[in-house]
């Protein structure tokens, strides 16, 4: 992860106050406050105060991140951030990610090139318990790290790697263009996830020596935002960080900008990419470089619109691609300027450079519209508002600002810069990063399609893991803890009690109807001049021919661009212009289309919402285009085993008979079916505020969006809502297997037909499921990524919708673990019931309950609330009527969900893997031979 700073159109929109201060803007509309301090071992502490929510967010930003890693040793700052999470002095092992969900918190942490940051969200009453177990996980784990401990966690990151990098599409381009872009020896020159051969090659005293040169409490930054007592805090942060050690001086690192002597071209096969994908990479600016700033806005300008050269280029004139993309990528000490296309299947790359190319010189001969400039500052002027609109998000702005800007309050300077630019500092940037300047070029294609790499180019090399067969090679345990003498301190720092518990308050809803039947429903919150709202109709895919799936997605696409009176670009422009955001898109059982927009632009933004809605463009030329870039979207998904599994489960689960076995974007073949008419005919049949709600979450009082929701001309029109029968389970008990060669991972999907969201038993059955998979606390997580190193997660999950859906167990374990994870789950799930404890009712009930004093902090979480109220027909004030069902839930209660819906005898299992090396481990799970499916989920002769 990279923690990006929130760009400003002006000095005024975001003013931070300091040293207990406070500064606002000049309409009085917005005003935060942070007090800062450094305690005696030089760690630098930044507090803010804000009572909207019983919440507290703690964020520490460690300056140490794959920069700081020696040649040999690469992925060692993300490796360790691992590590912190699993064991300290004080705190019991394990503690951290199991206990803070079970407080009703969340937490995480995220390693980039520059910096590493731990951070936890929890219930105001466990604000002592995060200080304690932040505190001991920054100051006193070293200690407690063993070999068997080290050892252990190298598979987890492993699986993380191949995750993310060796099993997915273009993952191994971002190595590519490091080592190429970048010289030898250089900070950047590496991933951060680094090399397999370097973390498997890290030993204890490694871990021991960067602990002791970089995470002493002198390199870091602390925040605390939230619902806090500055003074208090201030103690508490002595008592709990007051006796971390400082560590050495650690210089902070220079700028390092590279020169390119010539441009790079390099092409790579990719066993996963079903697309071509061409990249360009120009070395540019570090981050708070007086360029930076420029080269923000010249990434917009070049593809952000449909004015953009790029996009007309590319997309429009060639159809090359579905989109393009351009924007700068700023670090400490270098930036990059991306161009990346990912073209249409079959397209040669060599044309799209050259159209790249083209675009340029276009916008190089044309200049720049002024009214593009004013569109791109109006929409981070909301952005920026949109940043900071919960405690999480401003403490990371806080702490990033301070460790890397040296000042918490340095969006006021980003907010000057940004607003500073004009057309002049864009062309410059542009004359000196881009125009006839050096650049890394890669051309990754399928395999077998060299033919569309750029010509000339030089292959690319990179470390690709071989499968490994035994499991038993990478089988490790944690081992013992660790025998050590605890670090002396002057405070208990064994762990404290709950505070005063927070009080679940929702937000007051109020509802309202239209003449033409359409319902309204709105909280009114004024802490950020913003307002999200959105149209939700009834039908969405549900509402979809079979033969024709997509429709409504494709119909939700085309309706945002253009209306009867604004062309595409127009209207994006008329979007812009008032820094909002319109989106429109199918869900299952939905079309929505929703906005987000600065509450003094909420009439003229709705203006552009009705006018979306009720006046269509039905523009063949872009619903060609749409189409196509759908298809092309298709062909990409057939690279994803993940993508593969999902669709072919819920195939298996539907049957082809009901509309959910199919993907709410179709098939390439339902799509190829699709005509501009079929569009027409599904806005006819299914559009009408009679099965519409109007949801509204922001600084908006009721009379005044009544006031302008009067003025909505909408005729009433009867819908017929479609109904299908999910078929009865006549595949229980069936394992299925689909052939992915050369997976790193195997991606198992386990479950059976459970409950409609409407049925009364619903939340007792989510209740249920909490202990089994509900996050970083459930079994699934503790057993097979803590326990067993055999994923990066895993989890089980009911969606909530009106239609029946499935119970899920869904995990990607490395290819040779595939055999006993499945084992494992199976046992898990067989024995859950009888396993299920009065303990873990207890436990259930805390972390549900706390958790729901997060649940409304956001616009979008209160909009969320609204949807639950119009579409499952629950009162305003169903958290408080759920939180009774909970308490009221007894161990019987508890096991009846268990065995009436996670029968495991009724479940089907399926796998995509690895064949080769996979097929004849997964049939010794005695559920006889696996039935061989292709990657529609079509059975193959065996």
């Amino acid at each position: 992860m990279k923690l990006t700073h929130i760009l400003s159109f002006a000095a005024a929109a975001f003013l931070l106050g300091c040293s207990g201060g406070s500064a606002d803007m000049e309409n009085k509309e917005f005003k935060i406050s942070y007090e800062k301090f450094t305690l005696e071992n030089g760690l630098e502490v930044v507090l803010h105060e804000d009572h909207s929510d019983p919440i507290v967010a703690v964020a520490t930003l460690m300056h140490v991140g794959s920069n700081r890693e020696k040649p040999g040793r690469t992925g060692f700052a993300h490796f360790f951030e691992h590590m912190s999470f699993n064991d300290s002095e004080n705190v019991p092992r394990g503690a951290n990610r199991k206990m803070i969900p079970e407080w009703g918190g969340s937490r995480n942490g995220g390693t980039w090139s520059d910096g590493t940051i731990y951070y936890e969200v929890v219930p105001k009453d466990a604000f002592d318990k995060i200080l304690w177990i932040d505190s001991d996980r920054f100051g006193y784990m070293i200690n407690t790290v063993t070999v068997d401990a080290l050892e252990a966690e190298k598979q987890v990151v492993k699986n993380e790697k191949r995750q993310r990098v060796d099993n997915a599409p273009y993952g191994y381009t971002d190595e590519i263009i490091r080592k190429n872009l970048y010289p030898e020896g250089h900070p950047y020159s590496w991933t951060v996830i680094g090399s397999l051969p370097d973390l498997q090659a890290a030993t204890l005293d490694d871990v021991k020596e960067f602990y002791e040169q970089y995470y002493g409490a002198g390199n870091a930054t602390l925040v605390i935002a939230g619902d806090i007592n500055r003074e208090e805090t201030k103690e508490k942060v002595k008592q709990w960080f007051g006796e971390i050690r400082k560590g050495p001086e650690v210089a902070k690192p220079t700028p390092l900008p590279v020169t390119l002597e010539a441009s790079k071209s390099l092409y790579f096969e990719d066993n996963f990419a079903k697309l071509p994908e061409i990249r360009m990479v120009y070395p540019t600016a570090e981050d708070y470089h007086q360029d930076m700033y420029a080269l923000n806005v010249l990434g917009q300008l070049l593809s952000g619109s449909k004015k953009a050269p790029l996009y007309q280029v590319i997309v429009e004139e060639k159809k090359l691609a579905p989109n393009a993309s351009t924007y700068q990528s700023s670090n400490e000490v270098a930036g990059e300027f991306v161009f990346r296309v990912r073209a249409n299947a079959g397209s040669d790359l060599d044309e799209v450079k050259a159209a790249i190319e083209e675009g340029l010189t276009r916008f190089e001969t044309n200049g720049i519209d002024a009214k593009d400039l004013q569109r791109i500052k109006a929409e981070l002027e909301t952005n920026l508002y949109q940043g900071v609109s919960t405690v999480l998000n401003k403490a990371f702005q806080l702490v990033s600002d301070n460790e890397f800007g040296g000042d918490p309050s340095y969006i006021t300077k980003t907010a000057k810069l940004t607003q500073a630019v004009t057309a002049e500092d864009v062309m410059s940037v542009f004359n000196k990063y881009i125009k006839d300047q050096n650049y890394v070029m890669t051309s990754v294609v399928p395999k077998g399609q060299l033919d569309l790499a750029v010509e000339g180019g030089e292959k690319a090399e990179v470390y690709i893991e071989e499968i490994v067969a035994d499991v038993a090679a990478e089988n490790t345990s944690r081992g013992e803890v660790a025998e050590y003498e605890k670090t002396a301190s002057k405070y208990d720092r064994s762990e404290p009690d709950f505070g005063e518990l927070p009080l679940l308050k929702s937000p007051e809803v109020w509802s309202s109807y239209l003449e033409n039947g359409m319902q309204v429903f709105g909280i009114e919150n004024n802490e950020l001049p913003l307002v999200y709202f959105d149209i939700t109709l009834k039908g969405g895919h549900y509402h979809d021919p079979i033969n024709k799936s997509g429709v409504a997605d494709l119909l939700a696409d085309l309706m945002t661009e253009g209306t009867q009176t604004k062309t595409p670009a127009e209207l994006e422009e008329a979007i812009g212009l008032l820094g909002a955001s319109i989106r429109m898109f199918a869900g299952s059982e939905d079309v929505t289309i929703s906005a987000s927009c600065l509450a003094r632009n909420f009439d003229e933004t709705f203006k552009l919402v009705q006018e979306i809605l009720l006046q269509p463009r039905w523009d063949e030329k872009e619903f060609a285009r749409l189409k196509q870039s759908l298809s092309t979207r298709l062909k990409g998904r057939e690279a994803s085993p993940t993508a593969i599994a999902s669709t072919v489960y819920n195939k298996l689960l539907y049957g082809e008979d009901h509309i959910m076995a199919y993907s709410t974007i179709g098939t390439s073949q339902t799509v190829e079916n699709i005509t501009l008419d079929d569009l027409k005919n599904y806005y006819q049949a299914n559009f009408s505020p009679s099965v519409a709600s109007f949801h509204v979450a922001g600084s908006m009082s009721q009379s005044d969006v009544m006031n302008q929701l009067k003025n909505l001309e909408w005729e009433s029109k009867d819908v017929q809502l479609a109904s299908y029968q999910v078929p009865e389970n006549n595949i229980a008990g069936n394992l299925y297997f689909i052939d992915f060669p050369g997976a790193k991972q195997s991606v198992i999907y386990i479950g059976k037909q459970a409950i409609s969201g409407v049925n009364p038993e619903y939340n007792e059955l989510t209740y249920a499921n909490q202990k089994l998979g509900g996050g970083s606390s459930g079994q699934l997580f503790q057993t097979l990524r803590i326990e067993k190193g055999y994923t990066y997660g895993a989890s089980s999950f009911v969606p909530q919708r009106t239609e029946v859906s499935p119970f899920t167990v869904r995990t990607s374990v490395r290819a040779n673990a595939t055999l006993p994870s499945l084992e494992i789950i199976k046992d898990m799930i067989a024995n859950y019931s009888e396993n299920f404890t009065d303990a873990d009712v207890e436990v259930v009930r805390t972390k549900v309950l706390k958790s729901n004093t997060r649940a409304f902090e956001s616009l979008g979480a209160k909009l969320n609330m609204l949807h639950e109220i119009s579409k499952f027909g629950k009162t305003p004030d169903f958290m408080e009527k759920e939180q009774t069902e909970l308490t009221s839930m007894t161990l019987d209660d508890y096991k009846n969900m268990i065995n009436k819906y996670l029968d495991e005898g009724e479940m089907i299992y399926l796998v995509v893997g690895d064949g080769a090396t996979q097929l004849e481990e997964v049939k010794k799970l005695g559920m006889g031979d696996p039935i061989i499916l292709d990657i529609d989920g079509e059975p193959l002769a065996q």
